[in-house]
């Protein structure tokens, strides 16, 4: 095979991964993670474009003596949603790109 087709194809298979990982990116805005904290008291929801869409707190955890706590408990739940939300998109994006990600290519989730 040619050098010029070698280069045809590989461009086409790059093109077609440029594509997958678009479909996969509008995918993952649609799907979701939950993740909670203080026992389940405090529940975020991130979706997997890492879009914080809902916080929730459950009331009897509301004490106006310690809101410095409810604080630490909405980041700690937030901040394990967007863990979980980057694994689903490096565990989608990863079957496409078949470890292209260390490249510095940009891609999130990866």
């Amino acid at each position: 095979m040619s050098k010029r087709r070698n280069v045809n194809k590989m461009m086409q298979q790059v093109q077609k991964m440029q594509q997958e990982m678009q479909q996969v990116q509008e995918d993952l805005k649609k799907e979701t993670v939950t993740a909670s904290a203080g026992g389940g008291a405090v529940k975020a929801t991130v979706t997997g474009g890492l879009e914080v869409v809902s916080v929730e707190i459950d009331p009897g955890v509301v004490d106006p003596e310690d809101i410095e706590m409810l604080q630490d408990m909405v980041v700690a739940a937030v901040n394990e949603a967007l863990n979980s939300a980057q694994e689903m998109a490096s565990k989608k994006l990863g079957g496409i790109t078949g470890g292209l990600g260390d490249l510095g290519l940009g891609l999130p989730g990866l």
